[in-house]
């Protein structure tokens, strides 16, 4: 894998359990805005899907909407929403992510190192001077 793929898969281990990513989000946070679709190619070559701790969890990585890509790597959208179920994740009717709920803010999961982005409350207006 290249350095791209390799910022993409050390972001997406930092997502915690019952929470998503969007591809957007982790190009921005890699310093890659708008290679959203190269996120996806990155993921798809995943070499360790999964759960546990050693895994990528790219399960946890979906589209702005709360939809899941129908051609998910690992078994498609159904084994997608069958995982992020079982971390607590909940969708809508129309079988979306209740992104309002689960999206995730950027800081990794406890012990897991330096946020990647700025806190839920961060003003950009006021620390820009606007």
């Amino acid at each position: 894998m290249g350095a791209f793929s390799d910022r993409v898969f050390a972001v997406v281990r930092q997502i915690p359990r019952g929470k998503v990513a969007t591809y957007g989000q982790i190009a921005r946070l890699i310093g890659a805005p708008r290679s959203a679709r190269y996120v996806g190619y990155a993921l798809r070559a995943n070499p360790s899907p999964g759960d546990d701790a050693a895994d990528i969890p790219c399960h946890r990585v979906v589209f702005k909407d709360g939809r899941m890509a129908t051609g998910f790597a690992f078994g498609g959208p159904n084994v997608q929403q069958e995982m992020l179920e079982a971390e607590g994740v909940s969708f809508d009717d129309e079988g979306r992510v209740v992104m309002a709920e689960h999206l995730w803010n950027g800081t990794p999961a406890a012990g897991a190192g330096l946020p990647l982005g700025p806190p839920a409350d961060f003003d950009w207006r006021a620390e820009l001077g606007d």
